[in-house]
């Protein structure tokens, strides 16, 4: 399945980087803080299950996992405000850009303010979402081969594909495809069958990717970066192939 972007992977590497700094955890913690509104048993609460599996693939300390939990149910706490932008990038880049926020009027014109100065936009609602369709998506720490393909295909995945390095090399390990409803359950049954599950979580992908040229693919890298160091983004999805 095409749709998942270069920098996508580019971006799971920097993640890496950035937990050092801490970075990464602000946005994990408020993942969790979210997703604990609607429960704050993982067992009970899928988007919560998710969230606590990417604080341990990002090496979260645990006590900062409990912390995240307990701003669900403590009042004094800052709301934690979800909202979805659409926009568009250099060479005609689509983006979902989603954030969690306590403060629309800080988030909004920083996000607005960083797509002008890298040759981007904000969309009208709706002219975006369309391009893309919502799945599951698994990183596996697998490379692909075609005895691995048949036991995702057996455990009620749509697809896979291998990742790629920086050069476009398919590198270590497995991106499996799921339809959105069954995200939890394939990402079971693949534990099950005690397969090195990274992580999971459910993305916008593309359904065509665009190529861009490279003074164009440069000045989207740019962008992107840019947005990805804003606090209160929380997940970026591009068109980028």
């Amino acid at each position: 399945m095409s749709g998942h972007s270069k920098w996508a992977t580019t971006k799971r590497q920097k993640a890496i980087v950035d937990a050092k700094r801490g970075k990464v955890f602000t946005k994990i913690g408020n993942m969790i803080a979210i997703a604990a509104h609607k429960g704050t048993d993982p067992a009970m609460n899928p988007a919560l299950a998710l969230a606590i599996d990417k604080a341990k693939a990002a090496n979260m300390p645990q006590d900062n996992i409990k912390r995240a939990i307990q701003r669900a149910a403590d009042k004094n706490a800052a709301t934690m405000i979800e909202e979805t932008y659409e926009a568009y990038g250099p060479g005609g880049l689509a983006l979902i850009i989603e954030i969690a926020t306590d403060n629309k009027n800080r988030t909004f014109p920083e996000v607005k303010s960083t797509l002008t100065k890298h040759g981007g936009r904000l969309a009208e609602p709706g002219s975006v979402f369309f391009q893309f369709a919502r799945k599951g998506v698994i990183t596996l720490d697998k490379p692909l081969n075609d005895d691995l393909l048949m036991e995702l295909l057996d455990s009620n995945a749509d697809d896979a594909a291998p990742t790629e390095d920086a050069n476009g090399t398919p590198d270590s390990n497995t991106i499996v495809y799921t339809k959105a409803e069954d995200l939890m359950a394939v990402r079971q049954k693949l534990l099950d069958k005690s397969l090195p599950v990274l992580d999971a979580e459910l993305q916008y992908i593309a359904n065509a990717p665009l190529e861009l040229t490279d003074a164009d693919a440069e000045k989207a890298e740019h962008l992107l970066d840019a947005l990805d160091d804003l606090d209160d983004i929380q997940n970026l999805h591009t068109n980028l192939a």
